[in-house]
Parts: structure tokens; C-alpha cells; sequence
């Protein structure tokens, strides 16, 4: 009886978890979460200084790459903005592309540094403060979100990152300080003596 009861909390304890994973959408992220489960890609440095919407943000849709060049999925990361809020280079570079695409607005950053290919990301729905050609640095506003139309009916910020013609996750970008939410920070310990 007691080797029953324990194989049970056992197969039990294993399940349940295996079946919450099971739920978890392509890409890693959990729908409303800010940070997704993993998003490390060891082709991409993690050169961005801040998040695109300026401070951490909710992931509504994660990064769900295509299968093949025209396949379905998600080829970059939805995160959650209001229509208007600022949005931010996530690291140096050059814009190389303001524009409408399929009625949307675009913003597209060359990342300076970041190899041949280089990385260039990409904001949209995004009314554009900035013109092809400019010099950005991490944290200066490239535009605005547009307001919100069928791909995030609440309204959000699709962001992704090419190398070439290659989709790559844009949270890879982003250094583990930025998506554990912040370094960690030594404080005093009361009643020690400092050495």
C-alpha cells in the first residue's frame, strides 16, 4: 500500500508538468508574460541597451520561426503597447528603411557592429520620427506606435531581427540583465563593519 501511494504522487508529479509544458505556444513565451522561456540564439550578440518600448514589456505573441522561406509562423515577437507609445532603437545603428508595408508602418535599424550580415531589426506599426539614412543610438526614439489593426487587435509592437534573408528571435538581442530585470545589486549589510 505504501509503494502504491508513492508511485502515484510520483507519476503525478511528473504529468502535471509535462502537461503544462505541452500548453506552452511555440516560441517559448507565455502569452502575457515578459520574459519568455528561452530565447539565447548563439549567432546573435546581445548588443541592446533597452527594451524597444523603453521598459520591459509584456510578450503578447512569441517568436515562432517559419519552416521554410514562405512557411507559416511568427517571425518576431509581439510586445505590448499602447497606440502612441514611443518606441526605442534597441542599440546603435542606421536607419535603413521608413516606409508603409502592406499598409503598416515600418522602421528598420542596421545594428553597427554585429558582423556580415549585419543584424537589422524591425518596429511596426510604427509612425516613423526618423528618416533613412539617420545615426540612432540605443534608446533614441525612432517613432510611435501606430494605432492597433488585425495582427494585435489591443494593440502592440511587432519587433524582429534579420541577419540577411534569416528570421532570428529580436530577444536575443537582449542582454540577461534586461530580461531577468536588471543586475543584481550588493547592499549593505546592517551591524557589519565594512572591511
Amino acid at each position: 500500500m505504501r509503494v502504491r501511494r508513492w508511485t502515484r504522487g510520483w507519476v503525478w508529479s511528473l504529468t502535471v508538468p509535462a502537461l503544462f509544458l505541452a500548453g506552452l505556444p511555440a516560441g517559448g513565451a507565455v502569452p502575457g508574460s515578459a520574459v519568455p522561456s528561452a530565447v539565447s540564439d548563439p549567432a546573435v550578440p546581445a548588443v541592446a541597451r533597452n527594451w524597444p518600448t523603453g521598459g520591459r514589456a509584456a510578450v503578447l505573441r512569441g517568436w515562432s520561426p517559419p519552416a521554410t522561406p514562405y512557411g507559416p509562423g511568427h517571425r518576431g515577437v509581439d510586445l505590448a503597447a499602447a497606440p502612441g507609445a514611443a518606441v526605442r532603437a534597441v542599440a546603435a545603428g542606421r536607419v535603413t528603411f521608413t516606409g508603409r508595408v502592406a499598409g503598416r508602418g515600418v522602421v528598420s535599424v542596421e545594428l553597427a557592429e554585429t558582423g556580415e550580415p549585419p543584424l537589422r531589426t524591425t518596429y511596426e506599426p510604427v509612425r516613423a520620427s526618423v528618416e533613412k539614412g539617420d545615426v540612432v543610438t540605443a534608446g533614441d526614439p525612432v517613432g510611435r506606435v501606430e494605432a492597433p489593426g488585425a495582427h494585435c487587435p489591443a494593440g502592440c509592437l511587432h519587433w524582429g531581427l534579420r541577419a540577411g534573408d534569416t528570421y532570428l528571435n529580436p530577444l536575443s538581442l537582449l542582454p540577461p540583465w534586461l530580461l531577468d530585470g536588471g543586475p543584481s545589486r550588493l547592499l549593505p549589510v546592517l551591524g557589519v563593519p565594512p572591511p
